[in-house]
């Protein structure tokens, strides 16, 4: 593992709250009272998640959970994702919004987006707390964005190191020591 060198604040708890409340409305706004299930990427999403539905006004709201995972060493990742805990509600004909921690390489929301699409969703939009384009390799729209980043290794509000750190009620930056020769 890596030494961390330290961590730097990037959005506070309050700035978070605020931009959460912001995107509520907006969400709300583009739904209206059409039905919407809204699912929460576990495990990074959650908090997020949370605060967002509360934050929302809509009283057609199904919630539902998926998590996915993808094999490769260390920090890389195979391209290859898959389920390790599916959707349980039926999302035919329905709207659905997907909420993800952060958007990074963008692989992970691609293989979900596409089989919520092959399942017949009647929409699919993507929120996600961070939109970072840093590692960016698949094109992927983010709909709502609660913030953009172009780099760095984020920590706190449900976003882990090794899954630790999640509790954080601020996004931080982990900043490490250079590798040793």
């Amino acid at each position: 593992m890596n030494t961390i060198k330290e961590r730097r604040i990037v959005f506070t708890a309050g700035q978070i709250a605020e931009r959460v409340r912001a995107m509520a409305a907006e969400i709300d706004a583009c739904y209206g009272d059409d039905p919407v299930v809204a699912v929460c990427v576990l495990k990074g999403a959650v908090f997020f998640f949370t605060d967002l539905v509360r934050a929302m006004r809509s009283e057609n709201l199904e919630l539902d959970f998926v998590r996915l995972s993808s094999y490769g060493r260390g920090t890389s990742s195979s391209r290859h994702v898959v389920f390790s805990k599916d959707v349980d509600c039926d999302i035919a004909g329905k709207h659905v919004l997907i909420v993800e921690d952060v958007v990074d390489s963008g692989l992970s929301m691609q293989f979900l987006m596409r089989q919520f699409e092959a399942r017949g969703a009647r929409s699919l939009r993507l929120a996600a707390l961070v939109d970072k384009n840093e590692r960016r390799e698949a094109d992927v729209r983010v709909d709502f964005a609660g913030f953009k980043l172009e780099e760095g290794f984020i920590i706190g509000y449900g976003l882990d190191y090794a899954e630790k750190y999640r509790a954080l009620p601020d996004v931080e930056e982990l900043v490490f020591e250079p590798a040793a020769d």
